[in-house]
């Protein structure tokens, strides 16, 4: 059985590997609720299997999915691709399952942050959210990794590390009262330390405009390599993101990384301001405690928010006035790696992107406990 430490993974030698090192696969959660997706979450759906089947051309893939929709989930995806049944709340499988730390020997372990829908009761997306707080459990169980339970309220999606040493973070989402307000900026870097194995901590402002995570630094900025940051670029200076990616472009260059290096900011176009149009807002049920889909609502889009997978960049088509050039920014970032685009604006409806969806567990060599398998489908 998976075991729960009562240390911290800094204190046992643990730190969470850079996205762009090798991945032993790849998790995910199915889109069902008709709250949050429109029409019935069957467009989305199509969505996500495209991201999944793509994936699962570099590195194995795995998708958690209720009960419910078991079955046409397994028709809608590639043989290569493994479901579990696992009940969630919704489908971000960056923000409720495990970030992987790794130690110098290789073996994996998982940290397990609390999660209260981005906000709680305080602006949160969601109630209630009781599912998606066991998902990173459960993933660790199928994957038989030990589990650090953090005492902080954090997001996959949050935070950006180059394995060196080095974080990247948005005021914006660490610093909002509604995550952990008994910590202030200094309660939050410590822990971050003791959680992450990182020495330094670079806080950039706010994140993109109406990201409803409450500002993610995965939808602004990434590290493509140590030393190199990706960040969304708006042409129009008139664009209330370019006030806020500009802020983020002085940070960064006014930085050092844990090395002492100064950062190589690279610009990567941002699409134009894209809405929600009045046909996609009416398909979405409207439910109490959730929040609600409106006609004409600005959309967080970046590009920024792809997928790095063992040989390949599986990135969101957003807008044909600016995939290309998109793509093209990245293959000059990632010349090793295939870039494949996945139209995605489906799951930008949804609130997020393809990195928001997908959760990477690293390559290495976990402890194996000597107790019983658990069966593949995992209980609810």
């Amino acid at each position: 059985m998976t075991r729960t430490l009562a240390s911290t993974p800094v204190k046992d030698g643990f730190a969470m590997p850079a996205e762009f090192a090798p991945h032993a696969g790849c998790w995910l959660l199915w889109p069902e609720r008709p709250d949050n997706w429109r029409e019935a979450a069957r467009p989305a759906q199509l969505a996500f299997a495209q991201v999944a089947a793509t994936i699962a051309r570099f590195e194995p893939v795995t998708i958690g999915v209720s009960t419910a929709h078991y079955a046409a989930a397994r028709l809608a995806l590639p043989d290569s691709v493994r479901l579990v049944e696992m009940a969630h709340d919704d489908a971000w499988m960056r923000d409720v399952g495990p970030t992987c730390v790794a130690d110098r020997r290789g073996t994996v372990r998982g940290v397990d942050w609390r999660f209260n829908a981005w906000g709680g009761l305080n602006g949160g997306l969601y109630f209630p959210w009781d599912q998606d707080e066991q998902v990173a459990g459960k993933v660790l169980e199928i994957e038989r990794l030990d589990r650090y339970r953090a005492p902080l309220v954090m997001e996959g999606g949050a935070l950006h590390v180059d394995g060196e040493g080095t974080a990247l973070v948005t005021e914006e989402c660490l610093l909002n009262p509604n995550r952990n307000p008994q910590l202030g900026r200094a309660g939050i870097e410590a822990r971050l330390r003791d959680y992450l194995g990182v020495r330094q901590v670079i806080w950039l402002g706010k994140g993109v405009v109406n990201d409803e995570t409450g500002g993610h630094i995965d939808n602004l900025a990434c590290f493509a390599r140590p030393g190199v940051v990706c960040l969304t670029w708006p042409d129009d200076r008139r664009d209330p993101q370019h006030a806020i990616s500009l802020d983020a472009w002085e940070r960064l260059h006014a930085a050092r990384d844990a090395r002492g290096r100064r950062l190589k900011v690279v610009r990567l176009p941002s699409p134009a301001p894209l809405t929600m149009s009045a046909r996609e807002a009416a398909g979405v049920l409207r439910h109490q405690g959730t929040r609600p889909r409106l006609a004409g609502e600005r959309l967080a889009a970046s590009y920024v928010n792809f997928y790095i997978a063992n040989g390949g960049i599986v990135m969101p088509l957003l807008d044909e006035r600016t995939d290309r050039r998109a793509a093209a920014g990245l293959k000059r970032l990632f010349p090793r790696r295939r870039v494949v685009g996945v139209p995605a604006r489906e799951i930008l409806l949804g609130g997020g992107n393809i990195h928001c969806i997908t959760q990477q567990i690293p390559q290495g060599h976990p402890v194996r406990s000597t107790g019983r398998q658990s069966r593949a489908r995992n209980p609810k």
